[in-house]
């Protein structure tokens, strides 16, 4: 894999935080127990700026904007706001199903039960809340718009996947990868080819963050979506609509 050059993924920087469009299959931090030759997002940004640090993270298969601070300030209070709610996050996800979302909100608790997978507990579970808009609508898919209050882990994709809407190509939560013979009349993959989804990866992406630079500012931040999800998208456009 051709690990892109962090400045380019700047979306916007000035002298107390950076953010930048997270490209998927780069974790946001070192994973344990893998040997430390993986790189990170984190560590991109350390060798760009030397005092970065990571604000919250994404999952490793989930593109778009994440934040980092440059100073111990910043830090403060780029965390303060995610632990007070006040950090606006707007995501995009394609689902499987045609599901007509009106600002549902799906308030169910999550609990973590290790191994980097999270089961809803309404006797354990931490409080997870997540509004939901369909955006467009497909014969077999749609796009959604997610907002997520609270910040836990696959908060989105174990709400979706509790509506019977599982983002597309998410396994772990029962989401079934999209391939082009299920959408494409008169598809035909060649002698003894095996087709590969268009997306190898789950339809999550990181598209909009708004949060204050100082008290007096606030920024909206958006991050176009990385050329699979795009295409994606398109496919869909031109096979599925």
């Amino acid at each position: 894999m051709k690990f892109p050059r962090f400045a380019d993924l700047i979306l916007f920087e000035n002298d107390d935080v950076i953010v930048v469009n997270k490209p998927p299959f780069i974790s946001s931090l070192d994973e344990r127990g893998e040997g430390s030759s993986e790189i990170s997002m984190l560590r991109l940004a350390k060798a760009y700026w030397d005092d970065a640090q990571i604000c919250h993270r994404l999952d490793k298969e989930t593109s778009g904007a994440l934040i980092f601070a440059k100073n111990p300030e910043a830090y403060r209070s780029v965390s303060m706001q995610f632990e007070k709610r006040k950090v606006k996050k707007v995501y995009h996800a394609v689902i499987d199903g045609t599901h007509t979302f009106d600002n549902l909100l799906v308030d169910l608790p999550i609990l973590n039960v290790g191994k980097g997978s999270v089961t809803i507990s309404r006797q354990e579970g931490k409080r997870a809340e997540t509004w939901f808009q369909s955006l467009k609508y497909y014969k077999h898919y749609t796009l959604v718009e997610c907002r997520p209050v609270t910040g836990r882990m696959h908060q989105i994709r174990i709400h979706l996947a509790t509506q019977r809407a599982s983002i597309a190509g998410d396994e772990m939560y029962k989401g079934e990868p999209v391939f082009l013979s299920k959408i494409k009349r008169k598809y035909h993959l060649g002698k003894d080819q095996e087709e590969l989804p268009i997306m190898k990866r789950f339809a999550l992406h990181a598209y909009e963050v708004t949060f204050r630079i100082n008290p007096e500012t606030e920024v909206t931040i958006h991050a176009p979506y990385p050329k699979d999800f795009e295409t994606l998208l398109k496919l869909l456009d031109k096979f599925d609509s």
